[in-house]
């Protein structure tokens, strides 16, 4: 694809990857601003994730014991370019890693650990990396207040589909997990930023890039030659604004000896008082977070208000599959340029439209048999398109994506003509059942197996119904084999996401088409 998004995004990374060879730590020849930063990954997709950081940043990552995150340290120019990894959900920038924290038996002494351990951690640099995080927020924000006003993205999304729908979680297996603070004072009036989706699509995506490479550069410059306003715990002269704070602790781990509320409660204490910033649970300037698993503690700051992967969908199905798991997905298969894909149960389309958005050189067909679905799934391709075109209009070229209603076992497409199917299967909990899986499971894999080219076509496919998936499996051995497993939690369920490749065997067709 000469000329295409896909040859400028390959060469924006390559110059990003040249700038980013930074290991953790303070920055090389105290020139410049770096950090290391956390991210929550979904579970089981934690190797994607550390390998999409090496191909788009330059960074080894490292996978942490606790299932869900991995750490690598980049420059704090490369901030936007994080922003915009596909395989991440939340970011934070560690303050401190303890990998085996002794913690004391005695809860009254375990707690006054972490209160003291506030005054001897190195705060100043992550939260000059937060100022930055959020002076690019603002740019952002201001940026897309002024692109709304064009005529494209003043139109309507089409009525039909289900906005702010419910939002599929990973849990992992945490023991408990707490949002609290010291104490909660009233709030002032304040507007606060609104995290943005900063995931970069096909229009204009060069222009965004060199502006937040610009901003980004005078932001760090500004950062390294003044004090750190946050850190102080005063504001500067003439400022009268105080910052606001909450803690957010996840614990991991049975030889703990109080609670994560305790935990919060009582750093959170510790951090008003070191910072004399005000606590407020919701309407907070800074997220201070406290990772606890077994004897490893991670102390970080957040980098996002709001996860990433909510970029892509804004009218929502039962079973909504989230972006980044969709990315996991997709990446497992290793899509190449001019790959036809298909996803023959899309749903809410979580999965061509994450395709189209990453891998545009390829041609993506969604279907599925439901016609609600079908027509949720298109007002989501509109609006994907109505953020191409509010970037800059142009350059918007629309997106390598078709949807059509369809039999799942009777697909409109001819044999061997596609070269990956990636679908999220019924689970039979929410749609269809368990015992309907068993006839639908082996339909399906027989008819992917028809239209898949024979020894080089691939299936990545989503299940919970393992069982049945299994027995599917054994009976279309001829055409299907299992290339790998990885196991997924998806909103708190034990999933596994099956790669299977095309064998040279000829399929049964069912009927011509054409």
């Amino acid at each position: 694809c000469p000329g295409s998004p896909c040859l400028r995004r390959q060469a924006a990374m390559a110059e990003a990857a040249g700038d980013a060879g930074l290991g953790p730590g303070p920055a090389q020849e105290g020139a410049e601003l770096a950090a290391v930063i956390g991210a929550t990954v979904p579970t089981g997709f934690e190797q994607t994730a550390a390998e999409e950081v090496q191909e788009k940043l330059g960074s080894a990552s490292r996978i942490s014991r606790d299932r869900g995150k991995i750490y690598f340290a980049v420059p704090a120019r490369s901030l936007p370019q994080v922003h915009r990894l596909r395989s991440v959900d939340n970011l934070f920038v560690v303050v401190e890693e303890f990998k085996d924290y002794q913690f004391k038996e005695n809860k009254e002494d375990a707690l006054k650990d972490l209160e003291d351990l506030v005054k001897k951690l190195p705060w100043t640099d992550p939260l000059k990396v937060w100022e930055l995080n959020n002076s690019l927020k603002k740019k952002k924000t201001k940026r897309k207040k002024h692109n709304l006003q064009s005529p494209a993205s003043k139109e309507k999304p089409n009525d039909g589909g289900e906005e702010g729908g419910p939002d599929h979680k990973d849990t992992n297996d945490l023991e408990d997990y707490a949002q609290n603070i010291a104490c909660v004072e009233p709030a002032g009036s304040q507007d606060t930023e609104k995290p943005q989706g900063v995931a970069s699509q096909n229009g204009g995506e060069e222009e965004e890039e060199d502006n937040e490479q610009l901003d980004v550069r005078d932001e760090v410059q500004a950062s390294s030659g003044s004090g750190t306003k946050a850190g102080d715990g005063q504001t500067a002269e003439g400022e009268a604004k105080v910052l606001k704070f909450r803690v957010t602790c996840n614990r991991a781990g049975d030889k703990h000896s109080f609670t994560s509320n305790e935990a919060a409660r009582d750093f959170g204490g510790a951090v008003q008082e070191h910072f004399q910033w005000k606590a407020d649970m919701t309407n907070f300037d800074v997220e201070v977070l406290l990772n606890i698993h077994n004897n490893e503690v991670v102390v970080g700051i957040a980098l996002t208000e709001e996860s990433l992967h909510r970029r892509n969908i804004t009218h929502f199905g039962p079973t909504t599959l989230r972006s980044t798991l969709a990315y996991g997905m997709l990446r497992l298969c290793d899509p190449q340029p001019t790959d036809i894909i298909v996803d023959p149960m899309c749903g809410t389309g979580a999965i061509p439209i994450e395709g189209a958005a990453e891998w545009p050189c390829c041609y993506h067909i969604a279907g599925d048999n439901n016609p609600q679905a079908v027509k949720r799934a298109a007002n989501n391709i509109c609006s994907l398109l109505r953020k191409n075109e509010s970037k800059d209009s142009s350059t918007a070229l629309g997106v390598p994506l078709d949807i059509i209603q369809w039999d799942i076992c009777n697909l409109p497409l001819r044999t061997g003509s596609v070269d990956i199917v990636v679908t999220d299967m019924p689970f039979g909990k929410r749609i269809g059942s368990k015992k309907k899986n068993w006839d639908l499971y082996p339909a399906c894999l027989m008819e992917m197996g028809r239209i898949c080219t024979p020894g080089t076509g691939r299936a990545v496919l989503l299940t919970q119904d393992k069982k049945c998936f299994a027995k599917a499996l054994s009976r279309v051995g001829h055409i299907w084999r299992r290339a790998q497993t990885v196991w997924v939690n998806v909103g708190g369920l034990h999933a596994a996401v099956y790669l299977l490749r095309r064998t040279w065997e000829r399929a049964e067709e069912r009927r011509s088409f054409w």
